[in-house]
């Protein structure tokens, strides 16, 4: 059922330095809102380099502040523009605030960074104290480690912005699997207005020419490593029991549009000397490419995950522990949990025991075999939710 919300308005903000994660769940938020309020008119504001190869719908824009790239030493630097890091962090934080000062939304929705890529977002969340917007922060379902997790919160001063700045906290996973605020000194004022929302579950884009999208002969096992920046190892070790057994089911690997180039150009020639392998850099169709495929190889990030259990497929999840602990924790509490199977990437990483996971991957129970109703309801959450704030 569509309701009117007349002229409502909310404002996202998603720093993405670097891979895809955050502007994909941005997206399946903005989509979801729009098609249950008609009145309802959603900005994103996202530093991300590649938002324009994405489609959106009708009454959902963007503006793309000045991109920074984090350095492999922990450190930023602008992606694009030759001047100053703090010159185009001040333009960031300028465009972030003026923006709002205008747009004059609703709800103003953050995700996932509580202040901003360098506290960039908190002279934003101090000007909508006196006025009428609601700021709501958006978390994923496992942050990191509490250990980890404290550690940065600490030094970024986090802490007292739930406490005075946001009005709500939303997870975006069941409380009975996972809590990213476990283990942290959190007051009762935060634990109050924290909510738990569900995953946010993925449905297949309409309105697409399923003509131009370019699909391997079936079966085939879809690999991915999400933006692809991190996901060499993975590759590596999916492509070598490739390499060592030719009678695995086929695979399209899809190596993401932040690989290295020289490790891009290294994994496609090898992928040309294998009949059962097909290699693409980037799709803006990877969820009807999941669809059609047997199962998924995937790094286990926060958006691959919500698409696994949305489209019932079998997985083998290989996450990173480096620089955070969210992936590997994501997995452990799925695998428990029955929904799929994992392999540590900090192993010895041998080429048979790859073989054999492929192997066994096929065998596994899809994630319906458990209860999947009471996970995926997140977005039917955040869209009542959002009518509730604004309709008060």
């Amino acid at each position: 059922m569509r309701s009117k919300l007349n002229n409502s308005r909310l404002l996202i903000y998603s720093h993405d330095s670097f891979g895809l994660g955050h502007l994909r769940r941005c997206r399946a938020i903005a989509h979801a809102l729009v098609d249950r309020y008609k009145g309802l008119s959603v900005l994103i504001i996202t530093g991300s380099p590649i938002i324009g190869r994405f489609d959106f719908k009708a009454r959902v824009d963007f503006i793309r502040i000045p991109g920074v790239i984090k350095l492999h030493n922990g450190e930023y630097t602008s992606l694009g523009l030759h001047i100053d890091l703090a010159d185009t962090l001040a333009l960031r934080e300028s465009i972030i605030l003026n923006t709002s000062k205008v747009f004059k939304p609703d709800i103003f929705l953050v995700d996932k960074e509580p202040g901003g890529l360098k506290d960039e977002v908190i002279s934003t969340l101090a000007y909508f104290q006196d006025t009428d917007t609601q700021c709501i922060l958006g978390l994923r379902d496992v942050m990191d480690s509490p250990e980890l997790l404290k550690k940065e919160w600490k030094k970024k001063n986090v802490l007292p912005l739930l406490e005075n700045l946001y009005d709500e906290l939303w997870v975006y996973g069941p409380a009975g699997i996972s809590d990213p605020l476990h283990g942290l000194d959190i007051k009762q004022v935060v634990k109050d207005k924290t909510l738990f929302t569900g995953y946010l579950p993925r449905q297949l884009p309409k309105k697409v020419d399923i003509d131009s999208i370019h699909f391997p002969d079936k079966p085939y096992i879809l690999v991915t490593p999400g933006g692809g920046g991190d996901g060499v190892e993975m590759i590596d070790w999916v492509l070598r029991a490739y390499e060592a057994c030719d009678t695995l089911m086929p695979a399209l690997f899809v190596l993401g549009p932040f690989m290295a180039a020289a490790e891009r150009n290294a994994f496609i020639h090898r992928a040309e000397l294998l009949s059962h392998v097909e290699m693409m850099t980037f799709s803006n169709h990877l969820e009807h490419l999941m669809v059609e495929a047997e199962a998924v190889i995937a790094m286990g990030g926060y958006n691959t995950f919500c698409e696994i259990l949305s489209f019932d497929k079998r997985a083998l999840i290989l996450p990173r522990s480096h620089p955070r602990e969210e992936q590997l924790i994501r997995a452990r509490n799925a695998e428990q949990a029955g929904l799929l199977s994992m392999q540590d990437l900090e192993s010895d990483r041998e080429t048979e025991t790859m073989v054999i996971g492929i192997q066994n991957l096929l065998k596994q129970d899809k994630p319906s075999s458990q209860e999947l109703d009471a996970l995926l309801n997140g977005l039917d959450f955040v869209t009542a939710r959002f009518g509730e704030l604004v309709s008060d």
